[in-house]
């Protein structure tokens, strides 16, 4: 077992844990006391009130250290490098002062390491960075500081090999853009415990985020405001299905049947749509989503605000400004990763009492790796800048039904590759229907289209399409289908 399979279970693992979030309720906001109307009401505070205005202030004084991330991240690079002596390439991990000096004064180079651990592998590694720097206290800048050296660190420190364009995009940027979703699952999970978190709660915030849960153990609570309305309108579902591919270039397909099990993840944090709830900090709205399938990995993505501005008020309201985003996508026919900035908006508005419509815009530029294991010529890996967009379209009829669409598409330039002279032009769409039965209860159906479409400079031009289809049961979180009340 080699030191990316390792990764891999951990992250599953941290996946399907994060359903437990759906035991709170999503729609929960505490308004902040007024010490004006206190003063002069001269109301009594019960012993609850005032265990909770202590456990407040002492979220406010929690632990905040800038040494001890520098400890564990150098554990934590220690053990990933002895764990690859032992169970991966002895010679790429058998570091010296001379490989050391040599990978200083060297140039940075773009490597071709096999895709699951460049484009996964490296941007968890980034993520557990991350949440090293943030349960220790640290904002998201300074901790996307510490994820940004800690993978330069490793790139000319924890590896023989010269240090690599590519893989420090992946763990120092996108590894951030992981990193922070992360770690606010699972200090959600922890922080939604009235009584404290227990055992199983302990268990799921170690599994999502295992810096998070270990420095809670260790340490405690981060410091930082705990702001009673950071956490309140998340959507959370959890889809268990199957799947048929329905067209593939590259493999027969003999027949429709639905043999592929799958689950599926998705979390909005944060959605607009409330006065109560400002986005003031990166991160305070994200959306994460990932996808299993008996392959594997097949999908992850993240897409988050860092900077902007809310724009609305009530249900009509939304937020524009910079996203960061990392998208992770693996079928069997061709594979591609991407890390970018954008700009764009993400708002809710009502088109009548029972109807609401939710979306979401982007357009930016990021860097993009694409593989197939059905190129013309070598290397089989395509890396470039790439512009790229997405927009997303949600209609919700009330608590009864939801229709999802999203298109993605990535234009992969010459820019930053190897020099091949290759472009690429890829497009995702997604449409998912979704009935609610009873209760949290639902019956979904899923489509899928992918398509690449390669020129080359001296070779005929390349395209490969696939598309999927899907049934699931859905279960949903306490908020239905998601809109903000």
């Amino acid at each position: 077992m080699d030191v990316f399979a390792v990764r891999v279970s951990v992250v599953v693992l941290g996946c399907a844990m994060t359903a437990c979030a759906s035991r709170a309720p999503a729609h929960f906001v505490v308004p902040r006391a007024d010490p004006v109307a206190v003063s002069q009401t001269q109301a009594p505070v019960d012993e609850r009130q005032r265990q909770d205005e202590h456990t407040e202030l002492q979220d406010d004084r929690g632990h905040k250290s800038y040494v001890l991330p520098v400890i564990e991240i150098l554990a934590m690079d220690a053990a990933f490098n002895l764990a690859g002596r032992v169970l991966y390439e002895p010679a790429t991990f058998e570091v010296t002062s001379k490989t050391i000096r040599r990978n200083l004064r060297g140039p940075w180079v773009v490597d071709d390491d096999p895709f699951q651990v460049n484009q996964f592998g490296h941007p968890y590694q980034g993520a557990m960075y991350h949440g090293i720097a943030r349960s220790n206290g640290l904002n998201y800048w300074t901790s996307m500081a510490y994820t940004f050296a800690s993978s330069a660190l490793w790139e000319i420190a924890g590896e023989t090999t010269a240090p690599s364009r590519n893989d420090q995009i992946a763990s120092g940027i996108a590894g951030s853009f992981l990193g922070e979703p992360l770690f606010r699952v699972s200090r959600l999970l922890l922080d939604r415990a009235d009584q404290g978190p227990g055992v199983w709660r302990t268990l799921a915030s170690l599994l999502v985020s295992p810096p998070t849960g270990l420095n809670h153990l260790i340490v405690g609570n981060p410091a930082g405001p705990r702001r009673p309305d950071a956490v309140p309108f998340s959507d959370i579902r959890v889809q268990f299905g199957v799947t048929a591919i329905t067209a593939d270039d590259s493999r027969a397909v003999s027949s429709l049947a639905l043999d592929q099990p799958r689950v599926a993840l998705s979390i909005d944090y944060g959605y607009p749509g409330s006065p109560e709830y400002r986005h003031e900090r990166p991160f305070d709205y994200f959306r994460i989503e990932t996808s299993i399938s008996g392959e594997g990995l097949e999908h992850l993505s993240t897409r988050g605000l860092i900077a902007g501005a809310d724009y609305g008020s009530g249900r009509g309201a939304g937020f524009w400004g910079l996203y960061g985003t990392y998208d992770y996508f693996a079928p069997h026919d061709f594979r591609f990763s991407s890390t970018s900035f954008s700009f764009g908006t993400t708002l809710q508005a009502p088109l009548s009492r029972s109807l609401v419509v939710q979306s979401s815009g982007l357009v930016g530029v990021g860097y993009v790796a694409a593989f197939s294991e059905e190129r013309l010529v070598e290397p089989n890996d395509h890396y470039g800048v790439a512009p790229q967009g997405l927009a997303n379209l949600r209609l919700i009829a009330g608590r009864r039904a939801a229709l999802d669409l999203t298109a993605r598409e990535y234009y992969i330039s010459t820019l930053g590759g190897f020099g091949t002279g290759q472009r690429d032009l890829i497009f995702v769409g997604d449409a998912w229907l979704a009935l609610r039965v009873v209760g949290r209860h639902a019956l979904g159906v899923t489509y899928q289209v992918a398509g690449r479409s390669s020129d080359f400079l001296e070779l005929p031009d390349q395209t490969q399409t696939r598309s999927t289809v899907g049934v699931y049961y859905t279960f949903l979180g306490s908020g239905g289908f998601g809109a903000v009340q």
